[in-house]
């Protein structure tokens, strides 16, 4: 075998792992506009009732905001869900703090809310949860988990109320950014968007269950309580993915209820935050492929679905390698380049029709340019993803 040929199977190789991914994001980013569910008139008579229904009654709600280090943001955060147009008595905030200011917890302590004060070896987002469901009384029919930097509107709970009623027991909200100070806000904005359309928008249109996204969460209460001290990684979302699909229950996305996410805007915070979220990646591949052969027998399309989501390269470093590539093979052999370029525009088309048309413009796209950068800090990450460790890799905030 010569080293032509050597190369060109190398080539190739590289070619299908990438190509894999972008073929996935291409076909959901066609059902995302494409997919319409054929429906009888009765259907779209009872679906047009439902929609119109308001729930006959006041679900609880537990809130929960785990907060390390958040003391620029929390206080305004709880504040603006304690102005919920919604019953008083049928929802309670409980903020755990975690690592926050002494002037912080102060000025919790003085609002209509639970403060807990844990102290852990170990910090973790799971074990603030755990916490939480072990210290907390009463009786609660479903817990909404937020950042300690989401916002929402008044009409939060009420909107998600109406959604619970339908029988759902795991609902992802729409969460969304709430700043555009700089490129590299808008850009993780318009991934967040991105990440919307694909893995929660077209997934629920196809009957498959939406991705969940660590805030903006609702889930009924007991499985909450029963499944919380199961988790053990600092991707504890995709750990919940994992044990509501392996259950079979049903995530469903509630794209009109918005959750206002602080973006990251400086590059060693956007570094640090991709960092946590391709260890939690890794982490997750490795716990779901034992499980895969037993969803294989059992026809748990959604657990199949998720197994692969977690193989799939990131989507910033997809465009960026493939451009790469397409440009390094053309050099060297432009006939092989053809599919490169072939691959690259396609996986362009699925981000163009995966982005919200209100986030199509030029000024959006000429930000573009600050890509390759963030990208090769996310190369970098590669480095060193430990699939052992569980430390809590906190994301600051810029002030």
């Amino acid at each position: 075998m010569s080293i032509w040929q050597i190369i060109h199977i190398v080539e190739v190789t590289l070619w299908l792992l990438l190509g894999a991914s972008g073929a996935y994001i291409l076909f959901f980013a066609l059902v995302s506009t494409l997919w319409k569910q054929p429906v009888s008139r009765l259907a779209v008579y009872l679906s047009g009732k439902i929609r119109g229904m308001r729930a006959d009654s006041y679900y609880r709600y537990l809130v929960l905001f785990p907060a390390y280090g958040e003391d620029r943001v929390i206080v305004n955060s709880v504040q603006y869900f304690s102005a919920q147009y919604y019953p008083y008595d049928s929802f309670h905030i409980a903020v755990i703090s975690d690592h926050m200011t002494d002037e912080t917890n102060e000025r919790l302590s003085r609002m209509p809310i639970t403060l807990l004060q844990p102290v852990f070896e170990k910090s973790s987002k799971a074990k603030a949860m755990q916490y939480a469901v072990d210290n907390i009384k009463g009786d609660y029919d479903f817990v909404v988990i937020l950042d300690a930097d989401n916002v929402v509107n008044p009409e939060f709970l009420s909107q998600l109320n109406d959604v619970c009623a339908l029988g759902y027991k795991a609902i992802q909200c729409h969460r969304c950014a709430k700043n555009s100070n700089n490129d590299i806000a808008v850009l993780d904005g318009v991934s967040e968007e991105i990440n919307n359309t694909i893995f929660r928008k077209a997934h629920n249109r196809i009957g498959l269950s939406s991705a969940l996204i660590g805030s903006g969460m609702c889930f009924d209460y007991h499985w909450f309580r029963d499944n919380v001290h199961k988790l053990s990684t600092a991707g504890e979302d995709r750990e919940l993915e994992a044990l509501l699909l392996r259950q079979r229950v049903y995530i469903h996305y509630a794209p009109d209820i918005p959750v206002y996410d602080e973006k990251v805007s400086n590059k060693d915070n956007f570094q640090r935050q991709r960092l946590r979220w391709m260890t939690a990646q890794v982490q997750s591949l490795l716990r779901l492929l034992p499980y895969l052969p037993k969803a294989i027998l059992t026809g748990n399309i959604d657990y199949i679905d998720k197994t692969i989501q977690q193989a799939l390269i990131p989507r910033s470093m997809l465009i960026v390698l493939t451009f790469v590539f397409a440009v390094i093979i053309t050099i060297i052999v432009p006939v092989w380049g053809l599919k490169w370029w072939l691959l690259f525009v396609f996986i362009c088309i699925s981000l163009y029709v995966s982005t919200p048309k209100a986030l199509r413009s030029h000024s959006v796209f000429g930000k573009i340019l600050a890509l390759p950068t963030l990208v090769w800090r996310m190369l970098l990450n590669i480095l060193k993803i430990d699939r052992k460790n569980t430390d809590f890799l906190h994301t600051t905030h810029d002030k």
